[in-house]
């Protein structure tokens, strides 16, 4: 029996400091960052932490994130596709976001986004500061409760592909 629903908080990897357009939206991963967020996701999902949805910024270095995941995802049966939501966007309102996510489903959600959004995402579900900065294409797992704050049972730190904090079994 559930009871928590696991939320994957992802800050997109790693993209070009300026598109072509010029516009910020438009800014794509970067080939590092591309081989950054892959390698997050084939682990994540060789530990058994597959999401059965993903939501995305609609900017397209988070798409590209998404997208990546799904990939990765894929072999391990998800048949789904990244969606994008304002909610996750550069000050868009994440916290209520979860929170409908929370009201009416209990698939595991994978949520990609940005800075400072998602650290203070993290802070406002658990009530406790971030243990450390969100750095690119880094995943921190919170299990969402009805009643009480949501808690902390992972950081995949994408430098090092290390568990720093891991209460998955707890």
């Amino acid at each position: 029996m559930l009871t928590a629903m696991r939320i994957y908080i992802m800050r997109h990897g790693r993209a070009e400091d300026r598109s072509s357009s010029g516009r910020d939206e438009d800014r794509s991963l970067t080939s590092s960052g591309r081989k950054g967020v892959t390698a997050v996701a084939r682990l994540l999902m060789s530990e058994g932490d597959v999401p059965q949805r993903i939501l995305t910024s609609r900017l397209l270095r988070a798409l590209q994130t998404g997208e990546i995941v799904a990939a990765a995802a894929k072999g391990s049966g998800w048949l789904g596709v990244p969606e994008a939501t304002d909610d996750l966007a550069p000050d868009g309102d994440s916290v209520a976001l979860v929170r409908q996510l929370q009201a009416g489903s209990d698939l595991a959600t994978m949520l990609v986004g940005h800075e400072p959004d998602l650290s203070t995402l993290v802070v406002r579900l658990t009530d406790r500061p971030m243990p450390m900065p969100m750095d690119k294409a880094m995943v921190v797992a919170v299990d969402l409760h009805r009643k009480r704050a949501a808690t902390l049972r992972f950081i995949l730190e994408p430098r090092s592909l290390a568990y720093v904090f891991d209460n998955r079994r707890g």
